[in-house]
């Protein structure tokens, strides 16, 4: 479980295919550089949330770690097949400020930007959902946008609406989005939790 609170910025630096035939989706094992991300407190088999991809650090050193995709996970996200700067957060302890929302690190789905541009100091995003996830997203709710916990500004059919502080801005890959990126898209777990206690009423099986 994380947070939506990035912690460093770092770099995807080598991608290992079992096969070379690159149009293949195919398992992964990725080599990423870690930035300023604290790793004295890691162990063998911990989570770190790369763009709001949870993934098992399956080696590490102080300066990288190496984690296995799956082709599961290659299919159901991007960002995570070639090198490049990556979101990084490690998970979440009980003793943590929960300053952004809880992530499980498990993207619901991609999302594409539309509208990318300044207002005034910040930046507005508005971005595309899956018609599937729309009905999560609700204004002032919160969503994560690879990996960032955000607040949602508003909702209008199928694209929902955000502000990028500066700090957000300086601090994430979020920086290197335009129109048409594509972006890693994970709705509040509570939402889900509470359409399906909807279900469970509607169809009278709640004892």
């Amino acid at each position: 479980m994380f947070t939506g609170i990035i912690q460093a910025v770092g770099q995807i630096e080598q991608v290992t295919r079992a096969l070379p035939d690159e149009e293949i989706v195919q398992d992964v094992k990725l080599v990423i550089a870690t930035g300023n991300l604290d790793m004295s407190d890691i162990k063998l088999g911990d989570s770190i949330a790369v763009n709001g991809v949870c993934l098992t650090a399956t080696a590490f050193s102080h300066r990288h770690f190496e984690a296995h995709v799956s082709r599961e996970t290659l299919l159901c996200t991007v960002g995570l097949d070639s090198p490049r700067e990556v979101n990084l957060e490690k998970a979440l302890r009980f003793s943590d400020r929960l300053g952004g929302h809880l992530v499980s690190g498990h993207v619901d789905g991609i999302g594409q930007i539309v509208r990318f541009e300044p207002v005034g100091d910040c930046v507005l995003l508005v971005a595309h959902a899956p018609h599937v996830l729309s009905r999560y997203i609700a204004v002032k709710g919160s969503i994560s946008i690879d990996g960032i916990s955000l607040t949602v500004n508003t909702v209008s059919k199928d694209t929902f609406s955000v502000n990028l502080i500066p700090h957000t801005m300086e601090m994430t890959t979020l920086k290197h989005l335009g129109v048409g990126s594509r972006v890693n898209l994970e709705v509040d777990l509570i939402a889900r939790y509470v359409e399906r206690m909807a279900e469970w009423l509607e169809a009278g099986d709640a004892s």
